[in-house]
């Protein structure tokens, strides 16, 4: 099968959002190419499965040592296949270099065996050991960095990983497996399926798959989840959020505004971890409110190539126009319009920067998950309003708190219904801290110690003594 078909004789079709061009098809595979990814895949996990950690660990510096060496090339794809800007780009190959390197550091030292003190003569440790092949449903959003953050602790532990890409962002797909399979990493060890929902239900319930990881949005999630489960396998999931950006009365200002810009129209807005819902404490929230408005309003959209461009195309039409009827359901419900709320006529999936005030529960850019260059402002009465207001969503993958106040900021952390809370910032990833979601943003951890064990069986093994 070839990777890189040009005819458009495929459902996995590569557009170029700011054009509309059609970059390529690729075709689905047969089930004769989906039996031999599978069979593949199983037979270089057992090799891989046996290869020493420090071998391991020298194919991961490889492979970061690739990254950087292919760095223009896999920006440039990512630009062109879903409307990043470049310097975005080049911030996620460079993202995704450093977390292999740091996984390659550290990792060795977090799988090792794990001694277990006793009350008696017994000695017992626990073995963190590779569980099989893992599948991947992976977002188009961050076509690379998202790839990485899931493939690199689960191949260091020594499973293997089947990537079932988003149809918009293949050309990302295959050239990771190109650059997996250049640093020395069996073949078939990261493989590429390209298949429809029926086959990956199959797939994922096929023997030789040992559990699966979906990145996407709830009803994705829970339809992988219902299948992985019927088959008793593990899974993880990260569904997307909601997150609050709260701004309490005693925060500075001028920061909290240049973070909030940053928060929420980084990569146009598509970001899972990312402030939407704007929770204002009254006495600053006119303030924050004009700074805001003014700072978006200044926002350069256009060519993502262009290095001057902060806002580049939406990834998809569909993704856009679904984005416009939120911000047109938000208005008909009693929001009021600062900013933007258009679609940007002529070439491309452009979005005005959009800014909606007196959002409230009960309407769309508050209860729903807004992907895209949205922003809505609500207003609390006071700090505890404030946590009431955050924890009213059906998501909590993160949370932000801005005050002076770090240590009081601290208690209402652990108040927050959220994987993570960012305190006078704004919700990141690094490869040190664990990841995830609670409430319909899922479950399960990426990254940090948590990751790397995510996708292990912990294996006690216990020792009896003489003496």
């Amino acid at each position: 099968m070839s990777r890189h078909p040009t005819a458009p004789i495929s459902s996995a079709l590569s557009r170029n959002p700011a054009t509309g061009e059609l970059i390529a098809a690729y075709s689905y595979q047969k089930p004769e190419d989906v039996e031999a990814v599978l069979a593949n895949a199983a037979s270089a996990y057992q090799t891989w499965r046996s290869i020493p950690m420090n071998q391991r660990v020298a194919a991961y510096e490889r492979l970061a040592t690739l990254f950087r060496e292919r760095s223009e090339m896999l920006a440039g794809l990512i630009t062109a296949e879903m409307g990043k800007t470049i310097a975005s780009a080049r911030a996620e190959i460079e993202k995704s270099a450093a977390t292999i390197e740091w996984i390659a550091r550290n990792g060795p030292a977090i799988l090792a065996d794990e001694p277990v003190p006793t009350d008696d003569n017994d000695s017992v440790h626990v073995s963190y050991l590779p569980i099989g092949t893992v599948l991947a449903v992976m977002p188009w959003n961050f076509p690379v960095w998202q790839v990485i953050r899931a493939s690199g602790p689960i191949m260091l532990s020594g499973n293997g990983f089947i990537l079932k890409h988003a149809p918009n962002v293949m050309g990302s797909a295959y050239a990771l497996q190109d650059i997996y399979e250049a640093a020395g990493f069996p073949v078939g060890l990261f493989s590429n399926l390209n298949s429809d929902n029926d086959t990956i239900a199959n797939v994922i319930a096929d023997r030789r798959i040992a559990a699966v990881t979906l990145t996407g949005s709830m009803r994705a999630g829970s339809a992988v989840a219902a299948t992985a489960g019927r088959a008793l396998k593990k899974s993880l999931l990260e569904l997307g959020g909601s997150d609050a950006f709260v701004v309490l009365a005693d925060a500075n200002i001028d920061l909290a505004v240049k973070a909030g810009i940053a928060a929420r129209f980084q990569n146009a807005g598509q970001v899972c971890l990312a402030a939407k819902r704007f929770i204002l404490e009254r006495p600053i929230a006119e303030e924050f409110t004009q700074k805001f408005v003014a700072a978006a309003g200044q926002l350069k959209v256009g060519d993502p190539l262009d290095p001057l461009t902060a806002l580049g195309p939406m990834a998809r039409g569909d993704l856009r126009d679904e984005l416009h009827g939120q911000v047109e359901r938000t208005i008909r419900a009693g929001a009021t319009l600062l900013l933007g709320g258009k679609i940007i006529e002529g070439t491309g999936n452009f979005y005005e920067p959009t800014v909606l005030a007196n959002v409230a529960p009960g309407m769309a850019a508050f209860d729903e998950e807004t992907f895209g260059p949205v922003a809505a402002i609500t207003i609390a009465d006071d700090a505890e309003h404030a946590i009431q207001l955050a924890n009213t969503s059906d998501y909590g993958l993160g949370g932000n708190v801005w005050t002076s106040d770090v240590e009081g900021a601290r208690r209402l952390a652990r108040r927050l219904e959220t994987g993570g809370v960012f305190i006078n910032g704004f919700s990141a990833t690094d490869a040190r801290i664990p990841v995830g979601g609670v409430k319909n943003s899922g479950y399960g951890r990426e990254l940090s110690h948590f990751g790397l064990r995510e996708f292990t069986n912990p294996q006690a093994v216990w020792a009896k003594t003489t003496g």
